[in-house]
């Protein structure tokens, strides 16, 4: 398996991705849509859009989009979605791009890493409750499966309500 950054041509395929992957959860699947009216904002950042490539054929995908932190934080980012095709599932691949991304995320320099997900999945990232670092959700109700995970850059004072990027809110 090849973990990479996203060229232009992996669009599609992409997109692929995601619909396969997230069909079950949701029609119409809000996933596939997500990534690419992030991309088409300009709020994919390049270095933390990862494909997992498997013989020439992307099967996973993570991305991560800016974000903030109360009023003026601009030093965390939103994950989010990260998705693998059903017959990889539970082959270590969306592990591979966690690991991928948080590491890309702090090589980069940002303080903080938070997503909507499921706690018992990504702690085993070192993703806890964002609530224990006085980081609340732009819903309240997400509280329980609302988390981050701290970077070498984060600041313990920087707290309030996280904000994702324009195109969670146009979901």
């Amino acid at each position: 398996m090849l973990l990479r950054q996203e060229i232009p041509a992996d669009r599609e395929a992409i997109h692929a991705v995601h619909l396969a992957a997230f069909v079950k959860l949701s029609v119409p699947v809000v996933e596939a849509k997500l990534v690419d009216e992030l991309r088409d904002d300009g709020d994919l950042i390049a270095g933390l859009s990862i494909v997992a490539e498997r013989d020439g054929e992307v099967v996973g995908h993570v991305c991560c989009s800016p974000g903030w932190i109360g009023e003026d934080g601009k030093s965390a980012v939103g994950l989010g979605p990260l998705g693998v095709l059903p017959e990889y599932h539970a082959s270590g691949i969306g592990s591979a791009l966690v690991h991928a991304v948080v590491g890309a995320a702090d090589a980069l320099g940002y303080g903080a890493v938070v997503l909507l997900g499921d706690p018992r999945y990504y702690s085993r990232f070192g993703f806890v409750l964002a609530e224990q670092h006085g980081i609340t959700p732009p819903v309240a109700e997400w509280a329980q499966h609302f988390q981050v995970r701290t970077l070498r850059a984060h600041d313990p004072g920087l707290q309030g309500t996280f904000r994702y990027s324009p195109a969670f809110d146009r979901l």
